[in-house]
């Protein structure tokens, strides 16, 4: 169904669109990297904004930080400093480290929920599910407050959320170990039922009846609980895109939000100028997503728009071919080209990882590294 133009058509274009940024952090042994089930004692240390900011997990040993609405890159980042900074002094002082990683690295030795009646009900539902070891993401909100729009752009997403998803690869080591995947995290949230590809929608109804369905079947407890790779907010006017590993640095965060604002900007032109979204089957998208999580930036990613595999530089340099004019309408262009020189140069936190674990032969410098990355200006 083609999209149905609203007041906001009588518009030239949408603007700049505001971002936000949504990061989850775990909480670990100094001296072992095992997860510490301190996150109560972290969030009661919050003083000021980063206590308003902040936001109890599903897992005891994990956080959750959030930015206000930003305009401006700049102000992004430095709102993503500052919290980065106020959880890890808050995470000291109780005995842990604050560490950007997407997937537990070492063990979790207390794997129950919260004391919150909607973590005890998910718990009831999903079983053994449910008690995973602790995973984290980072979730880019752009503004979109058209939601029959939102919907259409989610559905042009679908081709290039794989590469999204490549370039935030950030969680190789579990139990101690390589698994061989860039994104263990992507791995282990494959066995949640409501967690995955977006499907296509043909409009907000269509939306709104499938989620109902989902919920009716219980598959989900309610409509928040819909974690596709991306979706329109269930909270806020923005399409929200969820597929990705909660980044190593500030800069790769930042980095990552302004290619999502980019994309989200450039596709909502499409949709507006009648352009459909190219159609992709279920099964290849989720191989498309298997293949982001396992190669990240360091093989070769699958092409949802010609077929094949392609090396993975190529269909980023692909993506950047189409956010650029948007990347340039926010300002945004100058420091996505150098900080994308910079992961061509330094690899993904998958990469980086790997690199400190074959040189040093320890893990422990591998948290390390992350941890001091975690906080780095």
């Amino acid at each position: 169904m083609a999209y149905r133009p609203t007041t906001v058509d009588t518009v030239p274009d949408l603007g700049v669109l505001t971002l936000g940024v949504e990061e989850e952090f775990l909480l670990l042994d100094p001296a072992s990297g095992r997860n510490l089930p301190v996150a109560d004692e972290v969030l009661a240390a919050l003083r000021g904004p980063a206590r308003e900011q902040s936001r109890q997990e599903f897992r005891h040993s994990m956080v959750e930080m959030v930015t206000p609405v930003c305009a401006d890159l700049t102000e992004l980042r430095g709102h993503l400093v500052a919290l980065r900074r106020s959880a890890a002094d808050a995470a000291a002082a109780a005995g842990a480290r604050l560490v950007a990683v997407g997937a537990t690295p070492v063990a979790e030795p207390h794997l129950t929920v919260p004391d919150k009646p909607r973590y005890h009900a998910m718990s009831r539902r999903y079983g053994p599910v449910a008690h995973d070891p602790a995973v984290c993401g980072c979730h880019v909100h752009v503004g979109l407050p058209d939601r029959e729009l939102a919907v259409q752009v989610c559905n042009h997403l679908r081709v290039w959320l794989p590469v999204v998803q490549a370039i935030t690869t950030n969680s190789p080591l579990h139990d101690g170990r390589d698994t061989g995947h860039a994104s263990w995290r992507s791995m282990q949230l494959e066995r949640w039922p409501s967690i995955g590809p977006t499907p296509y929608f043909d409009s907000g109804a269509d939306y709104d009846r499938t989620v109902d369905e989902l919920i009716a079947a219980g598959i989900m407890l309610d409509s928040a609980m819909v974690y596709w790779y991306a979706r329109p907010s269930a909270s806020y006017p923005t399409v929200e895109v969820r597929v990705g590993d909660v980044c190593p640095s500030v800069d790769d965060a930042v980095l990552v939000a302004a290619l999502v604002r980019a994309l989200v900007a450039a596709l909502a032109d499409d949709v507006r100028a009648g352009v459909l979204a190219p159609p992709v089957r279920d099964c290849l998208v989720a191989a498309a997503h298997w293949r982001a999580a396992h190669d990240g930036l360091d093989g070769e990613l699958i092409d949802l728009r010609a077929g094949g595999t392609r090396p993975a530089w190529t269909l980023v340099d692909d993506l950047m071919a189409v956010v650029a004019p948007a990347l340039l309408r926010h300002g945004d262009l100058g420091y996505v080209l150098a900080q994308l020189a910079r992961l061509r140069r330094d690899g993904t936190g998958a990469t980086r990882q790997r690199r400190v674990l074959e040189r040093t032969g320890d893990l422990r410098a591998v948290l390390d590294d992350l941890a001091a990355r975690t906080t780095a200006a």
